[in-house]
């Protein structure tokens, strides 16, 4: 349940920052301006749609298969949600700064030709996107992989959603005290280690189909901090963290970390050097 409420929550708010942006821009420009903003709230309804038609889309796919054909496809959905997570990060880490500015210049130019269905397509691929990734993240997850949701399920949605709308009307006053920056600093860390989780699910299932081997299993830390149990199984997700982890586990985990090192320093954003006067 706090795995499905913090990428609900996380995804939301990168959302709601869209449309915040665009309906901003329309609210406070002149007339003309304002008549996109029905066509902003039509996007935003047909970015959730295209959402909501993803995820049942892949629930009736899944139904469809065998049960062989099911845990490679589960298989596929984990490892492509720790893609799609690291992916996001990066691109928020490297395009943020100029995110506000990109989509004002792009909103200006429909405006002034008065491109209402552009607006609403830049809204709805913008939702849509998030949307959707949210979907895979919680297929990856587990949630629906059974062909339905339970309650606990539907309340850590609603409560993520909630939390969501909370967060970015208190990053809106926060000021000084809260930032939008400071919060995509730590956000993203702990996206970085549920991506890790992730790819350690996926590792594990790949160990379980006999496709990668176990190896040896290095060491037992149950004693201190169990997996199979509640809180154990939480942190696991959450970070990857294994109780029992197998030499390929350790492997695996030490490429992940690797790889996200070396993606991280080639799209850093290169430094403006400064001219000192002669």
């Amino acid at each position: 349940m706090g795995q499905i409420l913090f990428i609900v929550w996380r995804e939301s708010v990168e959302a709601l920052l869209v449309v915040g942006i665009l309906y901003a821009w329309l609210r406070n420009g002149d007339a003309v301006a304002r008549k996109g903003l029905p066509w902003l709230w039509g996007g935003v309804a047909v970015g959730v749609l295209a959402a909501v038609a993803l995820g049942a889309a892949i629930v009736l796919f899944t139904e469809a298969m065998s049960s062989d054909a099911q845990d490679y496809f589960q298989i596929a959905m984990v490892l492509i949600a720790c893609v799609l997570v690291v992916q996001m990060v990066l691109w928020m880490r490297h395009h943020g700064r100029t995110l506000k500015r990109e989509m004002e210049a792009s909103l200006a130019e429909r405006t002034r030709n008065a491109n209402w269905w552009g607006i609403t397509l830049l809204v709805a691929l913008a939702i849509a996107r998030e949307g959707s990734e949210t979907v895979i993240f919680l297929y990856g997850i587990g949630l629906g992989q059974n062909g339905h949701v339970n309650g606990s399920q539907l309340l850590a949605i609603v409560l993520g959603l909630g939390l969501a709308l909370l967060t970015f009307y208190v990053l809106q006053l926060g000021g000084k005290i809260f930032s939008w920056r400071q919060f995509f600093r730590v956000t993203e860390i702990m996206l970085f280690f549920l991506a890790a989780g992730l790819f350690e699910t996926g590792i594990d299932k790949l160990i379980d189909k006999e496709i990668l081997p176990a190896g040896r299993t290095l060491w037992d830390s149950s004693w201190l901090l169990d997996d199979s149990h509640p809180f154990g199984g939480l942190v696991a997700t959450l970070t990857g963290y294994r109780a029992h982890p197998s030499m390929t586990n350790l492997v695996a985990y030490g490429v992940y970390w690797a790889v996200l090192w070396a993606l991280s320093r080639y799209m850093r954003p290169a430094a403006k050097t400064q001219q000192r006067p002669a």
